[in-house]
């Protein structure tokens, strides 16, 4: 049996900084959760207490840059992917029978809806709207009289070995889509669907629930999905029906029980999930054992992510391996709902680290199209079978709108459901701005007055975050702004009154206040150059500003290989030098560096090499040893500091997420005895 010992440990530290007209301004661990918010919904005893509540879709509507993501995602291949992909076609798609029957179907058309259809929501677009709730219509009209629903084709019933794809795994992410759209639009068929699935489901025996490698990898989305239905029913059954879940889903609270780059994504934080019902720290802290192994054996390199181009293997693990785009926007999920049952904001860190700069890279700037694997280090993307040094064998660095399967349908979802995280409702009736971001958010609080805050920032390429209240009565609540893991010093305005704060790294400045029309409050989180020594990887380095990771800006030549003239496919070429060591200081590495800041892109659009709005400059020789091997894939780094006579050259360095061929894991070099010499492979 697993571990289920009823154990809680709350620890709030707060250290009050400010009272009187400015309110009291304190800095703690998490919100305070001794209350429950009376606006919106988050945890129901048992279950331990939201310190961080997500708000209805619609309440923050993203500006700046982040709108622009979502409208060039509208716009691009994932907003018409049903002119492209055939999984998507209507005839004959299982999805949209009545019966469940038809060929087309399975994991791709809700792993589409997801991305598509939260899109929608956050921009309020109708017409795609309109377009998933066709979907999501014949997919509760699927429900049939045992309570199974969607693709059910050669589908026996409960408590036997279900055939064809009539499996558990792709149901999953569909329940994602229905409490979406209940969240969007009430519609209650969805709270009857969900129960009446789970109690289907509860008739299963458990040597036959759940079986099958991905649903049993991957339940902690459907337990999720059952404590998201008992919050908002009460039924106690579903208590009960957690439990099952848990038990019979992969031990991820004893190990890392797959080494597939999705799995791990999306799954291991399984038993943070369930810590919500067994209050047991063994299970809150076991999402972070399994983080922390992943990321020493395979993440010692930039981005946030880790070596897995397919499945971790050992030995691969330098920062040539590349992800799934798929396992890029899984891990934010999983960030996201992590930050919120456990309000520990290293989770919101984390995602930001993926979303900044790994995300972008995996598309063309304009999203029309998309590859299935990116690495920190990769000079070259094009069509060429990299395996064995990429595991899988095709064009995995093709950046084409018509390949990719799994990636091509799911990787829609991760910038609307970042957009749907920036901020969240906290259990005093308050809010806190976690994802800091461009934003307008309109919620209740205090007493149950609607309240606007706009949020003006161009982070994470500047330090200021601008926020104006606007109310039409006067009103208390509390007001979080969260304090990033890389900021030492940040600094707190109200209406132009200097606040003295000392807050430390992943705090919450709590601002608690009778807040009126046109209040405004400004937050500084200084930005400052530092280097990363990865000393488990040949001694590499990474060069970070604030929450932003940099790599050598390459010029790009982009040639059409493929594709369609409305969808076309390319591969991307170097057309300038990459292979390049930086020199530096170790005892003052800024010594090397200068940030250089440039105007804002009229474009909207900063992560593009052409865009960006801070360069640093870098001294940096050529490492004339350090090629493409033969099938264009990068050589894997060696030693620093790495022996070269090249002449010091000035090198421009751009954020890793706006470069789609980079090098964003350094070599060191040096003339000095401790030099390695680079062996040619």
């Amino acid at each position: 049996m697993k571990r289920n010992i009823l154990i809680t440990f709350v620890f709030i530290a707060a250290i009050m900084f400010s009272c009187g007209e400015n309110g009291e301004v304190t800095v703690v661990d998490q919100p305070l959760t001794d209350s429950t918010n009376n606006h919106y919904v988050g945890n129901r005893p048992p279950l331990q207490s939201s310190p961080l509540i997500k708000l209805p879709i619609g309440t923050i509507k993203p500006q700046g840059w982040l709108k622009k993501k979502l409208e060039l995602q509208a716009d691009g291949f994932h907003g018409h992917l049903q002119e492209i992909s055939s999984f998507l076609e209507k005839e004959n798609n299982a999805w949209l029978d009545p019966e469940g029957q038809g060929e087309n179907g399975w994991e791709e058309v809700p792993y589409w809806l997801k991305g598509y259809s939260n899109c929608a929501y956050v921009l309020g677009d109708e017409e795609m709207i309109e377009e998933a709730k066709t979907w999501l219509n014949a997919t509760i009209n699927s429900q049939q009289e045992d309570g199974w629903f969607g693709p059910g084709h050669d589908r026996s019933g409960a408590a036997t070995r279900l055939k064809g794809r009539a499996d558990l795994w792709p149901n999953m992410i569909m329940l994602f889509n229905l409490q979406n759209y209940y969240e969007y639009s009430g519609d209650e068929r969805v709270i009857e669907l969900m129960k009446n699935y789970f109690k289907y489901l509860q008739t299963y025996p458990d040597d036959l629930f759940l079986r099958g490698f991905w649903p049993r990898m991957r339940a902690g989305d459907m337990l999720y999905s059952v404590y998201w239905l008992y919050n908002r029913t009460g039924e106690k059954w579903l208590l009960d029906f957690a439990e099952k879940t848990h038990e019979n889903t992969a031990d991820w609270d004893r190990k890392v029980a797959s080494w597939h780059n999705v799995n791990i994504g999306q799954a291991f934080g399984e038993p943070a999930i369930w810590w919500m019902q067994s209050r047991d720290p063994y299970d809150l802290q076991a999402a972070e054992r399994n983080w922390k192994k992943v990321r020493r054996l395979f993440g010692q390199v930039p981005g946030g992510m880790f070596g897995s181009d397919e499945n971790c293997r050992l030995g691969r693990d330098g920062p040539r391996q590349a992800i799934e785009t798929c396992g890029m926007v899984e891990e934010m999920l999983s960030d996201e709902i992590l930050t919120r049952i456990t309000g520990d904001l290293k989770w919101a860190d984390r995602c930001e680290n993926v979303a900044f700069n790994s995300l972008p890279a995996a598309f063309t700037a304009d999203m029309k199209a998309l590859r299935y694997l990116t690495a920190p280090n990769m000079p070259q993307s094009d069509t060429a079978n990299k395996s064995p040094g990429i595991q899988n064998g095709g064009n995995m660095f093709h950046m084409n709108p018509h390949d990719h399967r799994c990636c091509q349908h799911n990787t829609g979802h991760g910038w609307p459901y970042y957009a749907q995280n920036l901020w969240y409702a906290t259990p005093d009736n308050g809010l806190a701005a976690i994802l800091y971001s461009a934003s307008n958010i309109t919620a209740k609080v205090g007493n149950g007055l609607e309240v606007s805050i706009n949020e003006n920032t161009r982070y994470p390429f500047n330090e200021k975050v601008e926020f104006t209240v606007s109310t039409p009565e006067q009103v208390q609540f509390p007001l979080y702004l969260r304090v990033p893991g890389w900021c030492e010093n940040p600094q707190l305005t109200i209406n132009g009154d200097k606040i003295n704060v000392e807050a430390s790294p992943r705090s919450y400045i709590r601002i608690d206040r009778t807040f009126a029309d046109g209040d405004k409050i400004s937050l500084t989180l200084p930005m400052e150059l530092g280097v990363k020594t990865w000393k488990y990887n040949k001694n590499s380095v990474s060069v970070n500003y604030g929450p932003l990771t940099y790599s050598l800006k390459i010029d790009e030549k982009k040639v059409r290989q493929g594709g369609t003239d409305k969808w076309p496919a390319w591969e991307i070429f170097p057309q300038s030098d990459w292979n390049y060591g930086l020199v530096w200081n170790e005892g003052n590495p800024g010594r090397d560096f200068e940030v250089v800041e440039k105007e804002w892109p009229a474009s909207n659009m900063p992560f593009t090499s052409e865009n960006v709005p801070i360069e640093i400059r870098a001294k940096a020789k050529k490492i004339p040893e350090w090629e493409l091997n033969s099938k264009g894939l990068v050589e894997e780094i060696q030693e620093s500091p790495t022996y070269t006579t090249q002449p010091v050259e000035t090198v421009t360095l751009v954020p890793m997420g706006a470069q789609r061929i980079r090098i964003s894991a350094f070599p060191t070099v040096s003339t000095g005895e401790d030099a390695h010499k680079w062996e040619t492979q």
